[in-house]
Parts: structure tokens; C-alpha cells; sequence
């Protein structure tokens, strides 16, 4: 006996949205509601119970696209400035020239640059104070310089590195409001010349010994710093992704052995310049400087005074973000994303358990484990519903054919070439993974693939979990541990959303998904989170020329998703030429903070503060309700 006609859609779709043509999330719902009290629910029944989930769950209306240099919120919502880029983190640091003039030595004392991922650390017993440590990616040379242009000294490239690494302030609350707090002793800049220990496997290796450390233990700086984590005992883990750009060479005849090849490394540094008057980063030079670097780094926010982390164990890629889990017998499990198209996904089980009751005890937890690479099949062929399953991949010396024979000497050589030794187990090449988050409700792991123009080229093969060739608009990757033990070698996956344009491309694969509509499509989905009620909130970083196959997508945006029956709502358009990145919650729900980085990358904006010929500048948001309710509810 069938409940629903297979050629009509019925009442429930209609009601979410969906079609025949997709969407699993609904499905999910029908499995586990179906069957109430021993006996079929209604269909009647079930649509209401549909519908209950989505009002209780998204209380705002979807909003449209814009193109104003402002930020578009629900009705009842409102959006404040906690921090921009150059604001003085202490009350004797130099304050924000607008000019560009500003020095290195002054940068180091601000706000970075380019916010992207951050995590909020409440003060124990303390409702009303909190740390946030905030990725600061990169820098705009249009704006950080007087000249608007390549860095044309040792300064600018000093100042440039300053502006980049990870911005720890402190907040406080009053009045319902958070606000930046000037001159806490916790205020810090970890920047791209502070001085960071390498532990685990790799630390000390040849590889990673320069003429400036021979102990291969001691680097300097962390840079182009992605997403992040946030780890159960309390620390910060910010994530080094387009680290290669930093790097070029002096001698243009050089040539790239295969491990420099295959991150990237170049002559001419992508337009950064860093190599021409820091001789760091002169790969004629310092080659094995480029080693030190892409790896996942460790901060306590609440020592001020303690020296970041670089951990080896969890491997060396453009590193997006860090999710943090944990296995049924209580181990860490940290998933993570490499950024760049036709990478991997990867996943790190710690060796030991987590003390949950010391946290002090956890501090060296990530140097100890074991790190794996996924292998998706290729689904049930189903071109509307995809779904398949999934193992993890040991990247462990010695085994898989991690040897000498292959070119791996050893445990380090593995991690500081992760992407070679996954390639070797055959791993799935996927359209750019970047973000990764775990449901606080279900343990479900969703990835955020936010592009890649070159599937279906030689080498990257349209595939289950990336079905489209020229994939310009992207898509939401689920997974589900084996017995929901996030310590399993197997997994179920699914595509929780396809991305793409239904008003352009109707009725074809660029239409996306059938969760996604008109009043709400996107492309290049990029940030995730989740919120404490289990909301998944989606921050875009994609094409906003509002033209041709992006057409009524308006500037990046973030939306907010059920996962249970995949409805999609736009909830906030950002200002010209912005990405939206970076997402964390206050403690009571109340606030959420976004961030926009490059606002008017490549001009056409002053937001946030409209000055006439103002300068934007990229900002950590503050965003509430007019009632002071819960965001999103």
C-alpha cells in the first residue's frame, strides 16, 4: 500500500515546497511520523504536524533580496556595530586612520581585518561577560594603504601581516545590549608575526626546519585564517586556509616538487607580495617555510599571555573550519574541511577521552589521534534525491600504502602532505568543502560544498555527493554516522539543499533543489551554524552581480533552514560587495553575532558608517530582536 501518488503532488508538498523532484529532509519527517500510536498518521495529520514544526521552529517571515549597501533584516529585527576593522583593541592604542598612513605597530594594536569565523567564550558565572575570538582572514590593499596598491616595502608587507591572524576582545553586556569592551586585559592580537609552537607528529621534523629554527618546533605567525572551532575544555581553533598565496619566488625559473604543487605554490604569490620585501616567504629561499604553514592552531582566549598552538595531528590543507564531536566512548572528534575544488573531507578522532570535569587536562588532547579521509559511492543513481553511503579512510604510516615505497618516510611527511597521502587512498574530490557543524539535536554532520566550475573536467568526475558539472552555485552535504557514533568508519549521506536559480534555469538541474525557490535562492553557500533550538543558519560568499545565471540573488545573504523539513527563509541581505561569514550566538540566544567582511571589495560602498567618501570597513554585527526574544523563534 502506498500513502502518496507517486504522480501528483500532494497537499504536504505544496505546503513546503516540495516536489517529487526532491527533498530528503521531508522524507526524513515522513519516516519518522508515519507510523504514531501503531497505526498510518493522515495525511491531514501530517501536513499539520509539518507545518507546526516550520512556525514553531522559523518565527519570521522570509525576506527578499536587495542590493543596497545596508543590512535587510525581518521585520522586529535590528543590527548594531560591536567592532570594526582598525577599532583600538587598548585604551592607548592608536585609533583608526582612514587615510591608510596608519603604521604596522598600529595595526597590531587593532582590530583585524576581514572577520571571518568566531566563537563566544562565556566568563564562568557570569552572564554578562564573554571573550569572542575572531578570525581576521585577510587584508584589502585598496584600503590598508595610502596607495591603494601591492605592498612596495618591508612596512607594508608588515603592516598587511598585521592586519591578518585572530582578534581576541572581550564583551559585556548592558541593557539587553553586547558591547566591545576597550582596554580588557584580555584584549590580543595573534597576528602573522606573533610567535606559535608546532606540536604532534610533525613538529621537529626536517620538513619544517629553517635557517631561523632549527628545531623545526617554532614558527612565526598565523595568517589568512578561515573558519574556526570552539573545543569543549575551552580553547579557540582558528583555521590557516589560502596560505600559499602568501608565498612566492624570487627566482622565476623555479620548479615545484609535487608537494609545492599540489597546495599551490607559485612564482608570482597571487597578488600578495609578501616574498618581494620579506624574504620568510621567498620560496627560493625559505621553501621548507611554506611547511610551517596551513595547519590547524590552538588559542586559550582567557591567557592572555599563552603562545597559540600549531596542532600537526589534525593535518596540513586550506583548512576552512574545525566542528568539533565526540565519539561514544567519549573521544574528540574534529571534522574539517580543505577549501579548495576537487579537496577532501576530513576527520581526526583523538586517542584519549575528553575530561570534561579538568578541562586543563584536554590541552594536549589533539596532539594524540588518528586522522581519515572520506570516500562517498555514488549514490542510488537517483538525480533529484541523492543519497548513498560513505567511509573513513585511515591516514595513518604505514598503512593504505603510506610508505617509503610511496614517498611518505614517515608519520609527519603524511600530515604535512595530507592532500598527496589522501589522494593515494582515493579518497572523493568534492566541490570545495567549507564549512562543517554538527547537529546539537541529531549528531548529523552537514558540509557546506559551495562551488567548483571545474566538475566534470579530467580528474573530477561528476560523482553521488557532486552531481553537476560546472557547478557554479553549490550545495549542503549530510552525513550520519554508522549506530550515530561519530567515532564510526561508515556513514549514510545525503544533499540536504541543492543551490541554484529556479527563475533562470527552470526546470533543470540549475533550478536546484525543490526547497529552493524563488523568494529564497542563494548560491555558494559557505558559512553554517547551528543554534541552541537546532535552527541551521547558511552564510553565503558568492557572485553578487545580481546578473545573468545570478539574477534575483541580490548581495550575499544568510538564511535559516529546518532541518527537519528542509524550509529555507532568508533572513539577512548584507551591503554592497560583502561576504557574510562568521556566526555565533550569545549564550541566551538573544543576540546573534555576523560578520561582513570586504563590504565593497571592489568599491561602490562606506558601510558600515556612510561617511561621505567614507572608507568600509568589515564588521563583527550585534543583531536582536526588537523584544528581546530568541533570534529566530
Amino acid at each position: 500500500m502506498t500513502l502518496l501518488d507517486e504522480n501528483q503532488p500532494t497537499d504536504l508538498e505544496q505546503m513546503v515546497g516540495l516536489s517529487r523532484r526532491r527533498f530528503i529532509g521531508a522524507g526524513a519527517l515522513c519516516g519518522a511520523a508515519l507510523f504514531l500510536g501503531g497505526g498510518l498518521m493522515s495525511r491531514s495529520t501530517l501536513a499539520q504536524s509539518v507545518k507546526a514544526a516550520n512556525d514553531s521552529l522559523l518565527g519570521f517571515p522570509t525576506i527578499p533580496a536587495a542590493t543596497t549597501d545596508s543590512i535587510s533584516l525581518p521585520p522586529g529585527y535590528n543590527a548594531s556595530v560591536l567592532i570594526s576593522w582598525g577599532q583600538p583593541l587598548h585604551t592607548d592604542s592608536p585609533a583608526f586612520d582612514a587615510s591608510g598612513n596608519g603604521s604596522a605597530k598600529a595595526q597590531e594594536l587593532q582590530f583585524g581585518d576581514n572577520n571571518d569565523g568566531m566563537s563566544l567564550f562565556p566568563f564562568p558565572g557570569d552572564e554578562n561577560r564573554a571573550l569572542m575570538a575572531i578570525n581576521n582572514e585577510y587584508t584589502n590593499y585598496r584600503y590598508l594603504f595610502p596607495h591603494g596598491g601591492q605592498p612596495t616595502s618591508a612596512e607594508d608587507v608588515h603592516k598587511a601581516q598585521a592586519a591578518e591572524g585572530v582578534s581576541v576582545i572581550e564583551v559585556q553586556r548592558s541593557n539587553g545590549q553586547w558591547q566591545f569592551v576597550q582596554g580588557s586585559p584580555y584584549n590580543r592580537r595573534i597576528h602573522g608575526n606573533t610567535p606559535i609552537r608546532m606540536s604532534g607528529p610533525a613538529s621537529g621534523d626536517a620538513w619544517l626546519k629553517t635557517a631561523a629554527d632549527n628545531s623545526g618546533g617554532k614558527v612565526l605567525g598565523t595568517f589568512q585564517n578561515c573558519a574556526n572551532g570552539k573545543t569543549p575544555w575551552g580553547t579557540y581553533l582558528t583555521c590557516e586556509e589560502n596560505f600559499t598565496d602568501c608565498f612566492g619566488s624570487s627566482n622565476p625559473q623555479q620548479a615545484f616538487d609535487p608537494g609545492q604543487k599540489r597546495y599551490g605554490a607559485s612564482v608570482a604569490s597571487k597578488d600578495i607580495g609578501w616574498h618581494l620585501h620579506d624574504p620568510r616567504f621567498d620560496l627560493a629561499k625559505n621553501p621548507n617555510e611554506l611547511n610551517r604553514h596551513g595547519w590547524v592552531v590552538e588559542i586559550d582566549p582567557f591567557d592572555p599571555h599563552s603562545t597559540p598552538v600549531k596542532r600537526t595531528a589534525l593535518g596540513r590543507f586550506k583548512h576552512e573550519n574545525a566542528a568539533l564531536g565526540e565519539t561514544r566512548d567519549g573521544r574528540a572528534v574534529v571534522y574539517m574541511g580543505d577549501d579548495e575544488r576537487g579537496e577532501f573531507i576530513y576527520k581526526f578522532i583523538s586517542r584519549d577521552p575528553i575530561d570534561h570535569k579538568n578541562p586543563t587536562a584536554n590541552r594536549n588532547l589533539l596532539d594524540h589521534g588518528t586522522l581519515y579521509v572520506a570516500r562517498f559511492d555514488n549514490g542510488d543513481g537517483n538525480p533529484d534525491q541523492p543519497k548513498g553511503k560513505g567511509q573513513w579512510l585511515e591516514l595513518t604510516h604505514g598503512k593504505n600504502g603510506l610508505n617509503a615505497a610511496n614517498g611518505f618516510a614517515n608519520q609527519a611527511q603524511v600530515l604535512i602532505h595530507a592532500r598527496l597521502a589522501a589522494s593515494l587512498l582515493g579518497a572523493t574530490r568534492m566541490d570545495r568543502p567549507e564549512w562543517i557543524v554538527v547537529s546539537p539535536k541529531d549528531g548529523q554532520v552537514y558540509c557546506t560544498l559551495t562551488n567548483n566550475v571545474k566538475r566534470g573536467e579530467e580528474g573530477q568526475p561528476v560523482n553521488g555527493p557532486n552531481p553537476r558539472e560546472k557547478n557554479i552555485y553549490g550545495q549542503i552535504l549530510r552525513w550520519r554516522e554508522s549506530a550515530d557514533d561519530q567515532g564510526a568508519m561508515t556513514f549514510d549521506w545525503d544533499l540536504f539543499l541543492i543551490a541554484g536559480n529556479p527563475g533562470v534555469h527552470p526546470g533543470d538541474a540549475k533550478a536546484g533543489s525543490a526547497n529552493i525557490t524563488p523568494q529564497n535562492m542563494f548560491n555558494s553557500p559557505d558559512g553554517l551554524g547551528f543554534d541552541a533550538d537546532g535552527r541551521l543558519w547558511i552564510l553565503t560568499d558568492g557572485d553578487y552581480s545580481n546578473s545573468g545565471d545570478f539574477t534575483g540573488m541580490g548581495n550575499n545573504q544568510m538564511l535559516c533552514a529546518n532541518p527537519t523539513t528542509g524550509e529555507i527563509r532568508r533572513f539577512m541581505v548584507g551591503p554592497v560587495g560583502c561576504e557574510v561569514t562568521g556566526i555565533a550566538f550569545a549564550p541566551d540566544q538573544r543576540t546573534l553575532f555576523v560578520g561582513i567582511q570586504h563590504p565593497g571589495e571592489s568599491g561602490g560602498s562606506t558601510f558600515p558608517e556612510h561617511l561621505p567618501n567614507g572608507k568600509p570597513r568589515s564588521s563583527v554585527m550585534a543583531i536582536r530582536r526588537d523584544d528581546g526574544g530568541i533570534i529566530g523563534a
